[in-house]
This record gives structure tokens, C-alpha cells and sequence, in this order.
């Protein structure tokens, strides 16, 4: 079935790939790109309206839903920076507070603008990337990470606002794509993080951006129940097996932000202890 696409940043690598396979499917595809350059180029070329938009622009974001066709299927939203990298301590905090202005402000604006020309039937889906290590603590990368984990919350608390749409955030792993040039260029800045960066670019160790795709396509056709609100990692989930779908529709819980044992109580303090005010 012919589905009627949005792309935010549809030049960034994965997004590209992605449009050009939903091209070739004969999908109708728009989107954004913040430069041009030959990728714009030639997804044009190959069917896609494209228009230019700069996701700093607050005023333009709110008109993006306007610019872009009423009645899509699907949205996808690529932007993402890592920078400012280094320690918090020492980071500009204007810089610190573009970022997450970017990774997670910007794609709630965009949302919000794109929300009113859903398509009111068939469960239309946004898609949202997640970042690197959120399960986890890398230093230096606190701007990115804090937006980044905004977007993962944003995804439940949308899904469950939108009984009619699903929202769906995707970690796509290690994958070669340009933005890891800026832990590159962040130096020593970049800490632990630049000694892997190099490692993973030397062993070509990648997740393939297919894989990541397959993914998204594996995502677009799956219900509610199994996808909404869930952060699903691309690399690493067992997505393939069909019974994954199946204990996702019975666990709501899972793939979301939880603390887990709220109610572990040490053996040095009885009930009685903790209830007191």
C-alpha cells in the first residue's frame, strides 16, 4: 500500500537511506534538509519534495505542518548533534542549551506542528532517533544525552496523549554516519569516547544502516500495543523474531524508562522505619 511520508533531515545518512528505499517502494515522500548539497540533490531526483528548513528556526518549525502534505502515514525526525562535547564544568552553557534545545525542543516544535495533518485513520506513526548511552553514563556527552533522554520520555508521554497515532524512538546502534566526525574533532574533549570512536572507525564494526531500516519498516507495520512509546534499539533488539511483538503487546512496561525495585528495603531498616515521616 502507497503511504505518504514526512522526513526531517532527510539528507542526514540514515534518513537518506531510508528515503531512497521508500522511493523506490513508490511511497510519496517530502521532507526538510538544513543545506544543499548532492544527497538533496539527487533524492529530488529520485521523487522526493524537499525544502529547506533550519530546525533553529522556532518561528519556521511552527509553520512547518503548512509547508509539508496534509494526511501523512509516517514522520521521521533525524536532526542530531552531539556537540557540545567536554565537561559539563567547563561547556558554554548557551552552547550546552542549544543542544538540548536541538535534540529535544526542536522535535517536540516539529511534532506539534505536524500533529494536525496526521492521517485520522490507520494509527500514523512518528518516528524519533535516540542516542548513545543512555543506559549508561559516558562523561563529556551530557548535552546531547539529556536531550536525548527528554525525546525517549517525550515518545511514551505522547503515545499515550494519542490514542489514534503511535510515537516510536529507535536507537540505531553504532552506525558510520558523519556525526561521529564530532567526537573526532572534540579531541581529548570527547574523553573515553574518542579512543572507541577511533576503534569502531578502524575495525569497521557497524550496524548496518539496512538493518536500521529493516528496523523502521518493521516498526511502521507493527500495532500500538507492540510499538507505541517504546524505545527500541535497532542493533540489539530481537525485532526479527515474532515473538518479541508478541511480549511487547503483553508488557507494557517494557523498553521504557522505569526505576525497577522501588520497593527493596535494607535489611537495616524495617517497614516501619521507612513509612516514618
Amino acid at each position: 500500500m502507497t503511504k505518504t511520508v514526512v522526513v526531517i533531515g532527510a539528507s542526514s545518512d540514515i534518513a537518506h537511506a531510508a528515503t531512497r528505499r521508500w522511493l523506490e517502494r513508490g511511497w510519496a515522500v517530502s521532507g526538510t534538509y538544513r543545506t544543499e548539497g548532492a544527497r538533496v540533490r539527487e533524492l529530488v531526483d529520485a521523487g522526493a519534495a524537499l525544502q529547506q528548513l533550519d530546525l533553529d528556526d522556532a518561528a519556521a518549525l511552527k509553520q512547518v505542518g503548512a509547508r509539508l502534505p496534509a494526511n501523512w502515514d509516517v514522520a521521521l525526525l533525524a536532526a542530531a548533534t552531539l556537540e557540545p562535547i567536554g565537561p559539563f564544568e567547563t561547556t558554554d552553557i548557551d552552547a550546552w542549551a542549544a543542544s538540548v534545545e536541538l535534540n529535544l525542543v526542536s522535535h517536540a516544535r516539529t511534532i506539534h506542528a505536524l500533529l494536525p495533518t496526521r492521517r485520522r485513520s490507520g494509527s500514523p506513526v512518528i518516528i524519533l532517533f535516540a542516542g548513545a548511552g543512555v543506559n549508561d553514563a559516558p562523561v563529556n556527552f551530557s548535552a546531547e544525552l539529556v536531550g536525548k533522554l527528554g525525546l525517549i520520555k517525550l515518545c511514551e508521554l505522547l503515545d499515550a496523549e494519542l490514542p489514534d497515532a503511535r510515537i516510536v524512538i529507535v536507537g540505531p546502534g553504532w552506525v558510520d554516519t558523519k556525526i561521529h566526525r564530532q567526537t573526532l574533532d572534540a579531541g581529548e574533549r570527547a574523553g573515553a569516547a574518542l579512543a572507541r570512536t577511533r576503534e569502531k572507525l578502524d575495525s569497521g564494526a557497524f550496524v548496518q544502516v539496512g538493518r536500521v531500516i529493516d528496523c523502521l519498516d518493521w516498526i511502521i507495520g507493527q500495532p500500538k500495543s507492540v510499538v507505541g512509546g517504546r524505545n527500541i534499539s535497532a542493533a540489539h533488539d530481537a525485532w526479527t523474531d515474532a515473538r518479541l511483538a508478541d511480549k511487547l503487546h503483553q508488557t507494557g512496561d517494557m523498553y521504557k524508562l522505569r526505576r525497577r525495585l522501588n520497593d527493596w528495603i535494607p535489611d537495616a531498616r524495617t517497614p516501619s522505619e521507612v513509612a516514618r515521616p
